[in-house]
């Protein structure tokens, strides 16, 4: 049984990653405390770690994303949850998204041993059909979807992160375009607690979200999983509704807008 490590230093990375052999699997996964979804995935994760028989093969690590945000940009974490697979010194496969059955399927890939080891209740771990959906020919649900369908699916699950997500040009810290800029200073300014997503970083999610949304232009603000639109847009509630933000704006004393 693998244990999943919680990294909160950049030291405590370095010493890590120095100690392990070139050929280890090295499992990361990428977290935020305001990100519902990482809640299920850090599950879904400890239960995969349970599951290695052979746990020389993998070494599985925790790390949030916000606060390790050099080893983020490193690995080019632009959303959580994500999932990074790696050895011998290179990314073998990464996993964006809260879904389990692609990240069983890249961990089983890549791990030499078997996981589909049973729980001592005779229970099986994330390969319910709970979690993967019902079986087809042998197949999941998962396996059953087109590409439009897997792509419609990872951006649901993408604009219901975080009750507030922004789309945007480039990250909070280092905006690409003037639109983008402004709106992470309104946010800012009524600390607003929000997830980002760079459309730069992913040209697919870039283009689905257009359609997606049947909205052309970027920055996006989601809330609820409900576009409220670009700039202009978010002006004009704020125009009507000065509130519009309050419920997820956190007292400055506890910290700032997300960045």
């Amino acid at each position: 049984m693998a244990v999943v490590k919680d990294i909160t230093t950049i030291d405590e990375w370095q010493a890590h990653i120095g100690s392990l052999p070139k050929t280890t699997l090295l499992i990361i996964y990428f977290h935020a405390p305001w990100a519902a979804p990482c809640a299920q995935m850090a599950a879904v994760i400890k239960a995969l770690a349970e599951e290695q028989k052979d746990t020389s093969d993998s070494s599985w690590v925790s790390i949030n994303a916000e606060d390790l945000s050099d080893v983020s940009e490193t690995y080019d974490v632009v959303a959580v949850p994500y999932v990074v697979l790696q050895r011998n010194d290179q990314v073998v496969e990464t996993v964006s998204g809260s879904n389990p059955a692609l990240v069983r399927k890249a961990i089983e890939t890549h791990t030499s041993s078997s996981t589909t080891s049973s729980k001592p209740n005779g229970t099986t771990a994330i390969a319910s059909n709970a979690e993967t959906g019902p079986e087809i020919n042998g197949k999941s649900e998962e396996d059953q979807l087109t590409p439009e369908e897997d792509m419609h699916k990872r951006l649901e699950g993408l604009v219901n992160a975080a009750p507030v997500m922004l789309f945007m040009k480039g990250t909070p810290s280092a905006p690409q375009c003037g639109f983008s800029r402004q709106m992470v200073a309104i946010l800012r300014e009524r600390s607003v607690k929000y997830g980002f997503f760079n459309i730069l970083a992913d040209d697919d999610v870039r283009q689905g979200l257009k359609k997606f949304a049947d909205w052309p232009t970027y920055p996006q603000l989601w809330v609820s999983g409900e576009l409220v639109g670009g700039l202009d847009i978010v002006k004009e509630e704020l125009e009507n509704d000065p509130d519009y933000f309050k419920k997820f704006s956190v007292p400055k004393e506890e910290g700032t807008a997300a960045a």
